[in-house]
């Protein structure tokens, strides 16, 4: 009978460790899973659903989470494996709308806004290969070695995709600036 006690309290010893290291991993990573999230679908509602099912699935697999400094990239991994799957299960409805954007309260001017949405606008039209280790590299803060890790690739791939990333951002918005040049004289 005291073994049974024994294995109960254990249970619950457990259940109480779970739930705090669960509850450190939201506390610290849900306001940075968000931003990525709305990054990737540019909807706020979708970006929040995305991050609850990415906690939920956190909480089922927390056990298998053994280096805690892997947390990021794990639930990185999570958050874009649930992306995926939103368009497995539904057909979705398109429209000619705007995209909501980012607003970013510490800008101050209006051409300072405008500079940040034009830079958006080119950072949602590179292809997908490109665009997500760049958003995990300036949106959430990660190395190299990190984004590799969540994309599954080799280093040397991802910095290759960074770079070209980079210089097809910076030739985008080139043409973009020289455009506005033009239609300035």
């Amino acid at each position: 009978m005291l073994g049974n006690e024994n294995s109960k309290s254990q249970v619950l010893v457990d259940m109480a460790e779970k739930k705090t290291r669960y509850e450190k991993l939201v506390h610290i990573y849900h306001s940075e899973l968000y931003r990525f999230a709305y990054w990737l679908c540019r909807d706020p509602n979708i970006a929040e659903d995305l991050v609850q099912e990415t906690f939920l699935r956190a909480w089922r697999s927390l056990d298998s989470l053994l280096d805690q400094k892997a947390a990021k990239p794990w639930l990185l991994t999570i958050l874009r494996r649930e992306n995926a799957r939103r368009f497995e299960r539904k057909q979705f409805d398109y429209s000619d709308v705007e995209n909501d954007t980012l607003v970013d309260e510490k800008s101050v001017t209006l051409d300072d806004e405008m500079e940040q949405t034009v830079i958006q606008r080119q950072i949602a039209k590179l292809p997908d290969e490109y665009r997500e280790p760049l958003l995990l590299q300036v949106v959430m803060g990660c190395s190299g070695e990190e984004i590799a890790e969540i994309l599954d690739l080799n280093k040397n791939t991802v910095m290759t995709r960074l770079y070209r990333a980079r210089n097809q951002l910076k030739e985008a918005l080139s043409r973009d600036d020289e455009q506005l040049k033009g239609a300035s004289n």
